[in-house]
């Protein structure tokens, strides 16, 4: 089996996709800094994967790990192993923590958000509009960023002031290009920081997740200062970015399928079938990061070894045509049905999909309504993926907004 290596970079992940779909639905592939691991690269073998219970989330089982082979200074080592919280633990455990956060998050609870995240959408398209007239706008920096960060902060009770600390530490957890020595004080700076507002929560508690957490562990359930810390840091981490790279690439696709836009504005087609197909067809999560096979998987016509590393390559299946048929390859907003697991299968399921849902839902409605002349500044071709192998993040989004609805001509 050929070694497929990711690029760190990022400079042509449609090409990367499918290659790894070319190389079958098990790929062996080589993540940034040498580390060798298997992909799943097609959507049957990955829901299959994905409830799977040989395969777990404690890194103790990974062979490479065991051997010493995983430096901490490895760039990807937040993302490999992140601490405990419900993303690195199985079976009870998992079930504890993830039960409390799901209370959290149900779609009764989330619907509730609808009243904020709408004068969230309304503030920013109002900053948009106040900017100067016919000059290029980063959209992704003065919409698709502000308005998740925000969402989520209010969920979990985390003050705008630590926002641009935020934003400067998860630069460097999730790039590539993170040099190794600032990798260990970053990781360290990060936890510091939560920390530092579940400390505060617990002196001034509100009604936040992250105060919910503290109340559950003085409430005899259990809860580790350092399960609520991580806890914490992944919900913010996974709460914003995936939903700013939904808006980015809603915007981005529409744009640069002009006849389906047309659709989409004239109400032809619904926007709950752009995002989902959004979702699909230029997924927000390229590759997740990793569970580790307890015994032989078959996959396919291939093993999955034990001890070895696996990664759900989702921008690769998400065009899989054995799920999808000959047309997976093509953007299409009225696609029924569209069967896509963005954001998981199984136990570990995306907690936050009904809130990244109903955020895009609110955001792109409102923002193409208010500028229904909004175009690309640059042509597609000219934008760049930041060099995270995790996210389909782009760096910025250039947009021209054009005449806003009710404006001067």
């Amino acid at each position: 089996m050929t070694r497929i290596a990711l690029d760190p970079f990022v400079r042509d992940l449609d090409g990367e996709s499918a290659a790894l779909r070319a190389a079958g639905p098990l790929a062996e592939v080589e993540l940034p800094g040498g580390v060798h691991v298997y992909a799943v690269t097609r959507h049957a073998e990955a829901r299959a994967l994905l409830t799977d219970s040989r395969l777990v989330k404690d890194i103790n089982v990974w062979n490479a790990w065991q051997r010493g082979e995983i430096p901490m200074d490895w760039p990807l080592i937040g993302l490999a192993n992140p601490g405990r919280s419900m993303l690195t633990v199985d079976g009870a455990d998992h079930r504890r923590l993830r039960t409390l956060v799901a209370q959290a998050l149900t779609v009764k609870r989330v619907e509730r958000l609808r009243a904020g995240i709408e004068a969230l959408t309304n503030a920013s398209l109002e900053r948009l509009a106040a900017l100067p007239a016919g000059e290029a706008v980063d959209l992704k920096a003065e919409f698709a960023y502000p308005l998740p960060m925000n969402v989520i902060s209010e969920l979990m009770g985390v003050d705008a002031v630590d926002h641009p600390r935020l934003k400067e530490l998860f630069e460097k957890f999730f790039s590539t290009q993170t040099p190794p020595e600032e990798v260990p004080q970053m990781m360290a700076d990060l936890g510091t920081l939560f920390t530092k507002i579940v400390d505060d929560k617990r002196a001034n508690p509100g009604d936040d997740l992250t105060s919910a957490l503290i109340a559950a562990s003085e409430n005899g359930d259990h809860l580790t200062d350092e399960e609520i810390v991580n806890t914490l840091q992944l919900i913010i981490a996974a709460g914003h970015e995936t939903t700013i790279s939904l808006i980015v690439n809603v915007v981005e696709a529409l744009q640069t399928h002009p006849e389906q836009r047309k659709k989409v504005l004239s109400g032809e087609i619904g926007w709950d079938g752009v995002i989902e197909e959004t979702l699909r067809w230029n997924t927000p999560t390229s590759h997740v990061l990793i569970r580790f096979a307890t015994e032989d998987i078959e996959v396919g016509d291939r093993i999955l070894p034990k001890g070895e590393g696996l990664i759900v390559s989702f921008g690769a299946l998400g065009r899989d045509e054995e799920q999808y048929g000959p047309t997976a390859g093509e953007f299409d907003a009225a696609r029924t049905p569209n069967r896509h697991i963005a954001f998981g299968h199984g136990p570990h399921v995306c907690p936050g999909a009904a809130l990244s849902r109903l955020e895009a839902g609110i955001a792109l409605p409102a923002l193409y309504e208010r500028f229904p002349e909004l175009d690309l500044a640059v042509p597609a071709s000219e934008l760049r993926n930041k060099p995270i192998v995790t996210q389909n993040d782009l760096h910025e989004l250039p947009v021209k907004l054009g005449c806003p609805f009710g404006g001067d001509a």
